[in-house]
């Protein structure tokens, strides 16, 4: 999919390298990066000292109804509520129920991992620190995209069969379901759902009145965004994850308003604005203290000596100041938070579509104006480097498609027909149809397409929901009596959402057994 490039024009003067960041400026800002990546709604917040200076919507909710963005305008703040969980957690260390580096299996006796010596060994902690050794967003599609029907059960018993990449506690890339399973230890200890406790325990105390830890639970929806995605050219309003078996891990929603009293709490060392504590400063530390050393990379145009993650939390410095951050996204909504303790500064970016780059461009300009920093141009910089990514994604896909158009080859289909079955993922079913085949899973119902050939026993299916932008490959494997006996699969577009995990897929074809 190609979005358009708009050439930008510098929008902040290099004044904001010895002044803060005034309204004015915030808004000319806004304006420009709703414009340049096509996002119709942004809510963003700016706390300094224990106070909200701003907290302010702009654009719609709804590119059908025109309702405006304010402060208190509900957004799916995904895994920024992996913090959450996290704190979750830290309030059942704070009162001796749990500790941080009890085994999972004490509290989940069925939780097993693909190796006996990680799942004997699996620790709380290490339910939320990434190192677990699966690959990034591994098991994904047991959560990914909404209209499954796996349960938190499920993940329980069916993450023993995902093959790990990496050595136990060596390497980060980043996981939802052990999130998922985080939460249930919250449930299995509490002997209340994550949702209670949460809003009970966290919420509440904080004054978030108008939140909700699931989309399930909002008593008031009508000032509500709804998600975008752009699809062929034009912006799509699409369905909204609703499935609560991601809450865990991602399914808070949340006002800049009720966010930025979190991040007064957070700043506050774990007690809220009047001072009363939700968690302790202990706990506060161990949460913002690295657990899982994060690959380097060029942090433009900032200085960092390292690159870490927590326990719910990202960290790194920015030039010497200390950077507390996460960020989240669902299909059409990506969110980012952001606190420099050290100054007392919190930043909050929540859109309806799900541009990455545009949260990013805001907030490091915010920052940038509070931190003295020189001026740059980031919303110029993530334009580029986003075309530049998408242009390169479009060649890889066009070819695809282009070989597939051209293809004249004649197939046997009926080599290719069947059912099978991975063992994690469960069974899809290969059909034929009027000279055309066609993909259907049997647990996640939406991901069904029809399926072309590529290159030799290479083909690809095109997915009939358009939004997901994950098209992708098909392996067959051909046994000695020329049918199909398995496929694996892999996505065809670099920039596919990681949560579309199809290359951790095996499948194998289920044999019919013959009637007597």
């Amino acid at each position: 999919m190609r979005h358009y490039f708009f050439s930008i024009t510098c929008l902040i003067c290099s004044s904001l390298s010895f002044a803060q960041i005034t309204e004015s400026q915030l808004d000319q800002l806004v304006e420009k990066t709703q414009t340049t990546f096509n996002v119709p709604g942004i809510a963003v917040a700016i706390i300094k000292d224990g106070k909200i200076v701003i907290s302010k919507g702009y654009g719609v909710t709804n590119i059908n109804t025109k309702q405006k963005v304010d402060g208190n305008t509900l957004f799916g703040i995904a895994s920024n509520s992996k913090a959450f969980t996290a704190t979750a957690l830290a309030i059942l260390v704070d009162e001796g129920k749990i500790n941080w580096d009890d085994k999972v299996k004490k509290y989940l006796p069925q939780f097993k991992m693909y190796n006996k010596y990680v799942t004997d060994e699996f620790t709380i902690r290490d339910l939320l620190t990434h190192k677990s050794g699966l690959g990034l967003g591994a098991g994904d599609l047991m959560i990914w995209p909404d209209g499954h029907n796996f349960t938190p059960d499920d993940i329980v018993k069916n993450i023993q069969y995902l093959k790990p990449v990496s050595a136990f506690r060596t390497k980060y890339d980043y996981d939802n379901l052990l999130y998922v399973i985080a939460g249930e230890v919250v449930e299995k200890v509490s002997g209340k759902s994550w949702c209670d406790f949460v809003e009970e325990r966290i919420m509440k105390p904080i004054g978030m009145n108008n939140s909700a830890a699931s989309w399930s639970r909002l008593k008031d929806t009508t000032n509500t965004i709804v998600p975008h995605v752009p699809t062929d050219g034009k912006l799509e309003i699409i369905q909204r994850y609703k499935n609560p078996i991601f809450d865990a891990a991602a399914g808070l929603y949340a006002s800049t308003n009720d966010l930025s009293k979190w991040l007064i709490t957070q700043m506050n060392k774990g007690k809220n604005e009047n001072g009363q504590p939700i968690f302790s400063e202990k706990q506060h530390k161990e949460m913002w203290t690295s657990q899982t050393i994060l690959p380097e990379r060029n942090p433009y145009p900032y200085k960092t000596n390292f690159r870490s993650y927590g326990l719910g939390w990202q960290l790194t410095d920015v030039n010497g100041f200390l950077q507390v951050s996460h960020t989240g996204g669902l299909d059409g909504i990506v969110t980012q938070t952001i606190m420099f303790p050290e100054i007392q500064l919190g930043i909050i970016v929540l859109t309806n579509q799900q541009s990455g780059a545009a949260f990013t461009a805001i907030s490091n300009t915010i920052k940038d104006s509070y931190l003295g920093l020189p001026y740059f141009d980031h919303l110029e910089h993530l334009s580029k480097d986003r075309q530049g990514k998408e242009d390169e994604a479009d060649k890889i896909t066009e070819e695809v498609w282009e070989t597939v158009k051209n293809n004249t080859t004649k197939v046997n289909l009926k080599k290719y027909i069947g059912t099978y079955t991975d063992n994690w993922f469960g069974k899809v079913s290969i059909t034929e149809k009027d000279g055309k085949l066609y993909f259907a899973s049997n647990r996640s119902p939406r991901l069904k397409g029809e399926i072309f050939l590529y290159k030799n026993e290479n083909f690809v299916v095109k997915w009939d929901i358009r939004s997901f932008h994950a098209d992708a490959h098909i392996f067959f494997k051909i046994d000695a009596k020329g049918k199909a006996a398995g496929f694996t699969m892999k996505a065809i577009s670099p920039l596919t959402d990681f949560s579309y995990d199809f290359h951790d897929l095996n499948f194998k074809k289920v044999v019919q057994k013959s009637k007597v």
